[in-house]
């Protein structure tokens, strides 16, 4: 049985051997494989979705939904295109980028204040940013 990690690392690299990748794009498959593996544990299960629309913070890599958000609608259900991820967004940028700097940039500043969470990665390390709550 090929573990999520395993597959992750392995498509990876598949893509890294063909000289074609572009540093940040050409992987999301691969991420985005390895979250929505992960998210069918968490309870709720999360599925990442990759490239949102602009909400008004800008357009994050991804983001991550409920399965109750993704049910099936009805008449009587929101317009799926007007929820907001409930586990937090994704920036992605290439393997020679720090996560902390990326951490740091006014770009995950935005989707932090905007979505309240975010998980940085640059396909070898993954930080989760969230918001402090207030104290006093």
């Amino acid at each position: 049985m090929t573990l999520p990690l395993q597959t992750y690392l392995t498509e990876l690299a598949h893509i890294r051997a063909t000289g074609l990748a572009v540093k940040e794009t050409s992987y999301y498959t691969p991420l985005a494989n390895l979250l929505n593996a992960l998210g069918t544990k968490l309870n709720p299960p999360v599925s990442c979705l990759i490239n949102l629309q602009n909400k008004g913070a800008g357009i994050p890599d991804g983001g991550f939904f409920t399965k109750d958000q993704l049910r099936a609608f009805d008449d009587k259900a929101p317009n799926l295109a007007e929820l907001l991820p409930a586990r937090g967004v994704m920036e992605v940028k290439g393997t020679a980028e720090d996560v902390d700097k990326i951490a740091a940039s006014g770009q995950v500043g935005k989707y932090l204040a905007f979505y309240g969470l975010v998980l940085v990665t640059n396909y070898r390390a993954f930080l989760l940013v969230g918001q402090h709550p207030a104290t006093g």
